[in-house]
């Protein structure tokens, strides 16, 4: 090749690279971090909040079938299952609230993001494609916070 066909080849590349760069500067300011920080937060929420309630019995009062689930399938270790029951009943009812309202966001997927580790680890090791996409919504949300659709905003809270 000559230099006039390199060049005209490298500037057809730098051609195709600012077009491509032109879109993805539109996409950036088409969809928002609050637009996706707020879809995640309410994903998440709603995947654990819904686990949480098949957990009590009323507003919150663990049931039996929990103390079972934590006794015979979920064996977390450490942990006696009566207290494991408790805490997992009222984790996935406190943290998709907050996340919901976007009140102490990334303290709520951190808390969630660990369950979700001690899920994957001990209790359900063959889901990891669902616990990596949750895990991925959480990620994002300790890393970039709750968005401007979130009282954590509203209260100056980073």
């Amino acid at each position: 090749m000559n230099e006039t066909t390199l060049a005209d080849a490298w500037q057809a590349r730098e051609g195709w690279r600012g077009a491509w760069n032109r879109v993805a500067d539109r996409l950036d300011g088409l969809i928002a971090h609050g637009l996706i920080a707020t879809s995640a937060r309410t994903a998440v929420a709603a995947i654990f909040f819904l686990s949480g309630r098949t957990k009590v019995d009323g507003l919150l009062s663990v049931n039996d079938s929990a103390y079972t689930l934590f006794r015979d399938e979920y064996k977390v270790p450490l942990l006696p299952p009566e207290l494991a029951a408790h805490l997992a009943a009222y984790a996935e009812h406190l943290f998709p609230v907050l996340l919901v309202l976007g009140l102490a966001t990334r303290l709520s997927a951190a808390s969630l993001l660990g369950m979700t580790a001690v899920i994957q680890i001990f209790v359900y090791p063959g889901a990891w494609a669902t616990h990596l996409s949750w895990a991925a919504l959480m990620l994002y949300l300790v890393a970039r916070g709750g968005g401007a659709l979130s009282l954590d905003r509203v209260l100056g809270v980073r």
